[in-house]
């Protein structure tokens, strides 16, 4: 045994706490904690109880929300560098943090640029820098805690950095009060670690519980071995044993399940040997014997440890909030020099209206200051040296229905589209995305709703729509493109989808006609693609024509026969068309 005949054993401890101590033991190889926590009483004890399992030397620090890549990564120390009028290089945080832990508060509103740092970081335990014409490299050897305080509808942490921390709890349930400190104990496992073994029987059943929770990454299935070893040498073993690998599908596997493992009886079923036809394949052999014990009971674990909101929706069909990248979406924003939130700075010209960046602008400059013949305490700043402040604002969605209510089947597609605007009326409301509608019908098309976000309206406007009729379709998509082009002006992001069969027969002019109809709707269709404006057409004829999906590639459009359509299946095709 790894402890020593005085050394007591560690007091029993809840799975946050238990987080907290096998981090403190192998911060290096588990890579941090994902915690879900409110910032509150919860999270503050969590996290004092944290640094006392860390030893004194530890440095900590916590990571500002919009933080800058010269004060991450490290850069030009711009005073020292005018002072002394050469080039001086300070480290960031990252290399700062070299040894210790970051704490990262509000995980779940990390861009997609920070969190990829991180990640690099955790992978190789170097931080470089190469920018402003630097080039250093720092050891970075750090463990990182995301406290992730968003809601079940709010942004994921992003998945490049949750992939690289091992260990997950949630604080909902976390105590009062926490043990005191323990460093003794916690020193005393990090110098058993490495003395840690691991059978292969204890290695599949650890895959097998993983793979049983939907858990399917590679990553994760590492890091729940790393931590089954770390948790036996907290209790002073020197062999891995159930004990150890249940801890590891509490902390590693629980909060990231993605679906619910199979009940005993259905994995029997699923496991039971072929008919007789192959009589030399039994299952008597003493290895499948001894292994499946072992991962029945990790899987029994982990169905009792699955937290029951989780549990709920698991079994209700819906997985939890994954994590995932959100850069790039649609709404999310783009890059601007006027308004919206600071992303940095750019080579520009502050003349033409940007906001000039000092500071980057002398950090520019500071490195050619002997090549310039500087003198005294002056700065020579030439025009190639300005920085002005870029921003990212937000761009907000517009769905634009164009909806077809004539012919026969009108009340038909009206009810598709009424129900797949009220859904995404509902999603909106956490996007802050809008929705529109009009119709064409008769001789013209009508603006039945302006962009919205309100669901009381939309119902009602919907609500009085009459069905019958000729089809203008090419009115309807003109309407459609001159709204998006006003949508355009006022800074949002309009996107185009058309509930209809394809078939026209009222021109532009008011003229029935199926021929002249058809040219014109074509020349509406191409005049969206030569916009740009991203569109979705779905077929709703009773089985799918060439009509509609003519016209979606004249539109330079996605095409989606919904023969049988309903409101979820409209509203699911509009959310992945907008990419969102």
């Amino acid at each position: 045994m790894l402890r020593g005949v005085n050394a007591p054993a560690p007091p029993p401890l809840c799975d946050a706490a238990l987080a907290a101590v096998l981090l403190a033991v192998d911060p290096a190889a588990l890579g941090g904690i994902w915690v879900r926590a409110r910032v509150g009483p919860a999270l503050d004890g969590w996290t004092a109880f944290l640094r006392a399992c860390l030893p004194d030397e530890t440095p900590v620090r916590r990571l500002p929300i919009h933080v800058a890549d010269d004060r991450l990564i490290g850069g030009i120390d711009l005073a020292a560098t005018l002072r002394s009028g050469r080039t001086v290089v300070e480290r960031g945080l990252l290399a700062a943090c070299d040894g210790g832990v970051l704490i990262v508060p509000m995980a779940e509103r990390m861009t997609g640029a920070t969190a990829s740092r991180l990640a690099a970081t955790l992978d190789t335990a170097t931080v470089v820098a190469e920018r402003e014409g630097i080039s250093a490299v720092w050891p970075a050897r750090l463990a990182v805690v995301a406290i992730d305080e968003g809601r079940d509808d709010d942004e994921p942490v992003p998945a490049a950095l949750l992939d690289r921390l091992a260990l997950a709890v949630d604080l909902a349930a976390a105590p009062d009060e926490y043990p005191g400190a323990m460093p003794d104990a916690v020193d005393r496992a990090r110098r058993g670690l490495a003395g840690v073994r691991v059978e292969e029987r204890e290695r599949e059943a650890l895959c097998a519980a993983g793979l049983a929770l939907g858990v399917d990454s590679m990553r994760m299935a590492v890091a729940a071995l790393r931590t089954a070893r770390a948790h036996a040498a907290w209790v002073g073993r020197q062999t891995v044993e159930g004990a150890d690998l249940e801890a590891a599908v509490r902390l590693v596997f629980a909060l990231r399940a993605t679906r619910m493992p199979a009940e005993p009886e259905e994995a029997a079923a699923e496991d039971a040997d072929p008919p007789p036809s192959a009589p030399n394949e039994t299952d008597q052999s003493p290895d499948h014997a001894d292994s499946d014990p072992a991962g029945d009971r990790l899987v029994e674990v982990a169905r009792a440890v699955l937290p029951p909101d989780l549990l709920a929706r698991l079994a209700a069909g819906l997985a939890p909030r994954r994590p995932g990248n959100t850069a790039g979406r649609r709404g999310e924003g783009a890059a601007s020099r006027r308004r919206g939130r600071p992303l940095g700075s750019v080579p520009g010209d502050p003349r033409r209206g940007d906001r000039l960046n000092l500071a980057d602008t002398l950090r520019a400059a500071a490195p050619w200051q002997r090549l310039r013949g500087r003198q005294g305490a002056a700065v020579i700043v030439r025009p190639e040296d300005f920085r002005v402040v870029r921003y990212r604002h937000r761009s907000e969605s517009v769905t634009v229905f164009v909806v077809d209510a004539s012919g026969s089947s009108a009340l038909h597609r009206l009810a598709e589209a009424k129900g797949a605007v009220e859904l995404l009326l509902a999603e909106c409301y956490v996007r802050r995305d809008q929705v529109a509608l009009l119709a064409f019908r008769g001789e013209a098309a009508d603006l039945l709703l302006p962009p919205t976000r309100s669901l009381v309206r939309a119902k009602r406007m919907l609500a009085g729509l009459p069905g019958g009729g000729g089809t203008p379709l090419a009115s309807g998509l003109d309407m459609a493109a001159g709204l998006a082009r006003a949508i355009r002006r006022e800074g949002r992001s309009p996107s185009l989808v058309v509930l209809t069969d394809g078939r026209a027969n009222i021109g532009r002019d008011g003229a029935p006609g199926r021929e002249a109809a058809s040219r014109d709707a074509t020349d509406a269709a191409r005049r969206i693609a030569g916009e740009s404006l991203p569109a979705l057409v779905l077929d709703t004829s009773p089985r799918p024509r060439p009509e509609a999906a003519d016209l979606a590639r004249a539109m330079a459009g996605l095409y989606l026969p919904l023969p049988q359509a309903d409101a979820a299946a409209v509203s699911r095709a509009v959310i992945a068309a907008r990419g969102g």
